[in-house]
């Protein structure tokens, strides 16, 4: 039972952490923050440093807080993203190069 668990927890961990690399590149294409919300990448953090609690607390399956620790880093590079293109976006809003890949900013050249 043991083994079935933690290779259901590792495929949870890497389907989760598979998808953050795509919003990362479009993010960092687009330039902009349209849509995206800090709040809850903050509440997916929070989820994974308690599934790393949980099994430091436990002392069992020690290596999946490896896979939590590359899903933490993968959000926190999209939440970094997020502050500082929204940063930019405010400063500069009328500003093309942070509207590059935008098609809407796009069809009116």
């Amino acid at each position: 039972m043991g083994m079935a668990s933690e290779i259901l927890e590792f495929a949870m961990l890497f389907a989760f952490g598979f998808s953050w690399p795509f919003a990362i590149v479009r993010t960092y294409r687009a330039k902009r923050v349209d849509g995206k919300s800090p709040q809850f990448m903050f509440i997916v953090i929070f989820g994974y440093l308690c599934g790393i609690a949980a099994h430091l607390v436990e002392g069992t399956k020690l290596w999946l807080c490896i896979v939590y620790l590359i899903d933490i880093a993968l959000v926190s590079t999209d939440l970094a993203l997020y502050f500082h293109y929204s940063r930019k976006n405010r400063e500069h809003p009328n500003d093309r190069r942070t509207c590059a890949g935008d098609p809407i900013h796009e069809a009116t050249d």
